[in-house]
């Protein structure tokens, strides 16, 4: 680790603004090593977070949180503002169990306002936030950080047009790390940009009104008369005053690097009066050339060798390439077949579909929403269309998955990527809430493959063979291990062990694995007769999967994902209604939010491995007395 200097000293914010001025790059260049030794040895979102090390320097600088309120879109890029508000002691547990959270946590330190995950809520919650300081006359300000990537969801919008008409103390900082939103051309531009962030051209305009204004009879209309003029001349040379048209004052681009313009910008935006955007410009990776050069390999990463940016392991195969590839082989057949994402085309493994069949590839930003119903005019006209998206982020898209999508009964495939527990990103990206999402929704299958051959079944299936909205789930990382005499019949539902074994474990997914070996150590070890009964579509579930449960003694039902809603309860449900007189138990996630931790820690601590699995039937065969083989 290199030398600490300032980051050892600082407990607070007040601390920050204690720095001598001058001083201040050295903090950030202290603050750029410290991530990416961190973030080397835990992973995390690098890129994103070395982007924006001035800007959270200068806000803590200009700002007197948590007075004011700093709220964070997304809350990946918050490392440096864990760093400076008293959390480096704890720092190097950054995404590990019971460490900081790689995401804005409000249990961690009340200056994380939010918990924070999903994408394009800062500038609603930020105004929910600066309409009650208004209401209660607070004079505080509060400031919502928002990316260019981010701004491409609607809901950002919504809130924009909705802040607009306010005079509410609301500064929305656009962090442009890629694209610029307005055109600004040539020399005067950027002139006239740095005369409007300095906080004299805000005293002089303020002077100015306050003075016309008290003139008799003209005064007024004089000023609205330079207002428009000025408003005329901005449009000329900037070419769109989106922002301004609903309300907010536009100020910038301007380096968000350059601390000194940083500062005086902030400064101004807190004299205007009335709700501003901050157009800021930085670079993903700053600091560090890897990151620089390939932002988006570094954007989530998982442990790396400082020296070359390469992974300190390679993850190899995973369910997300797996359907990448074979989507590409379907897509080279069928030129009906399309490919859609929100932002995520890399972490889906559409990678290689966007390059082999880029008119065939859409990328709509940040909206699940728009997705869906996209897909939903594609099919209509004819097409087939893939949207691939992380179980967490479908959670969005609820209304548009029913009216757009089952309810049209049109024809879409939903790839469920990162279904069940993820790990380290905790309880913003868990993909347990799926499952019970969909079963509530008429006329859509749901296939839960456990490898990579049924997931090829599945996607297949799902494009010729079933009707209307159909998804898959699969989990994050890759296949496991199943028993060498167990053959998958890519049905609706397989069987492991003996057919006529008293104890039957049913579950789906990527705990069958450890399901198949629960059963084979209970038969070897403690002489108890189980068997597996494996959803391969657990929506619907085939009523033949009740008759091969009727009749067994005892059923444990193992699931990854919320309880309440889930398969689980659903089929134990059907069983009753069928007359099942024996007993059964569901272990799955009880009515809470899981917190980070690794994948195996999870399936632990919520009783679904295998260890916890013999567990459990070895205390419900002793207390029944269930007879042995």
């Amino acid at each position: 680790m290199n030398e600490v200097k300032y980051l050892n000293h600082i407990k607070s914010p007040d601390d920050v603004k204690k720095i001598p001025y001058k001083q201040l790059p050295d903090l950030a260049r202290e603050i750029r090593n410290v991530l990416i030794e961190t973030v080397s040895n835990t992973g995390g979102h690098l890129a994103s977070n070395l982007g924006v090390v001035e800007l959270t320097i200068a806000l803590h600088r200009i700002f007197d949180s948590p007075r004011d309120e700093i709220v964070w879109d997304v809350g990946h890029q918050v490392y440096t503002h864990k760093l400076l508000t008293g959390r480096y002691d704890r720092f190097s547990s950054l995404r590990t169990e019971d460490g900081l959270s790689g995401f804005s946590r409000p249990s961690e330190s009340k200056h994380d306002l939010f918990y924070t995950g999903h994408s394009s809520t800062s500038i609603s919650s930020a105004f929910g936030l600066s309409s009650a300081k208004a209401l209660q006359g607070d004079k505080n300000y509060v400031i919502a950080v928002i990316g260019d990537g981010a701004l491409t969801g609607g809901l950002a919008y919504e809130a924009l047009n909705n802040a607009g008409r306010s005079h509410n103390n609301l500064i929305v900082i656009l962090n442009d790390n890629e694209m610029s939103i307005s055109k600004n051309v040539g020399s005067m531009a950027r002139y006239l940009t740095r005369i409007r962030t300095k906080p004299a051209y805000f005293r002089l305009k303020a002077a100015l009104e306050k003075g016309l204004n008290r003139i008799p009879l003209i005064g007024r209309p004089l000023s609205n008369l330079l207002f428009r003029f000025k408003s005329t001349i901005k449009r000329l040379i900037y070419g769109s005053t989106l922002f301004e048209d609903i309300g907010f004052r536009y100020m910038g681009p301007i380096d968000g690097h350059n601390l000194d313009t940083l500062c005086s910008a902030l400064e101004s935006a807190k004299m205007s009066g009335r709700p501003v955007l901050l157009h800021v410009n930085t670079i993903k990776g700053k600091g560090y050339d890897f990151a620089e050069r390939d932002p988006s390999q570094f954007h989530g990463v998982a442990r790396f060798d400082i020296n070359t940016g390469e992974p300190v392991m390679r993850s190899g195969d995973n369910f997300s390439d797996q359907f990448g590839e074979y989507l590409c082989a379907l897509a080279q057949e069928d030129e009906n077949i399309v490919a859609i994402t929100a932002a995520m085309a890399l972490g889906t493994g559409l990678r290689q579909f966007s390059e082999r069949f880029p008119k065939r590839f859409f990328d709509v930003g940040i909206a699940e929403e728009h997705a869906v119903t996209f897909s939903a005019g594609l099919t209509r006209n004819g097409l087939l269309p893939v949207f691939a998206v992380y179980s967490t982020f479908l959670q969005r898209a609820y209304d548009e998955l029913i009216h757009d999508g089952a309810l049209q009964n049109k024809k879409m495939v939903i790839a469920i990527d990162r279904a069940g527990f993820v790990g380290n990103d905790g309880e913003t990206h868990q993909g347990l809430f799926d499952v019970p999402m969909l079963n509530t929704i008429p006329r859509i299958t749901v296939y839960s493959p456990a490898s990579y051959a049924e997931l090829r079944h599945a996607l297949c299936n799902a494009l010729y063979n079933e009707e209307g909205v159909v998804a898959i789930r699969y989990p994050r990382g890759a296949e496991r291990e199943f028993p060498e005499d167990f053959t998958s019949t890519f049905g609706p539902y397989a069987e492991y062990g003996p057919s006529d074994a008293p104890i039957v474990l049913v579950t789906y997914g990527r705990i069958f694995s450890d399901c198949c070996a629960a059963v084979m150590e209970l038969s070897e070890e403690h002489a108890v007769r189980a068997r597996v009964l494996k959803l391969n579509q657990i929506k619907p579930v085939v009523p033949e999967v009740i008759d091969r449960l009727i009749g067994a003694q005892r059923i444990f039902f193992f699931e990854e994902g919320i309880r309440t809603g889930g398969v689980a309860e659903h089929v134990a449900a059907m069983l009753l209604s069928a007359g099942y007189r024996g007993e059964y138990h569901i272990t799955a996630v009880e009515d809470t939010f899981v917190e980070q931790a690794t994948v195996a820690s999870q399936l632990a601590k919520y009783g679904l491995d295998k260890k916890r699995m013999i567990e459990k039937i070895l205390g419900s065969v002793s207390l029944g007395g269930e007879e042995k083989a």
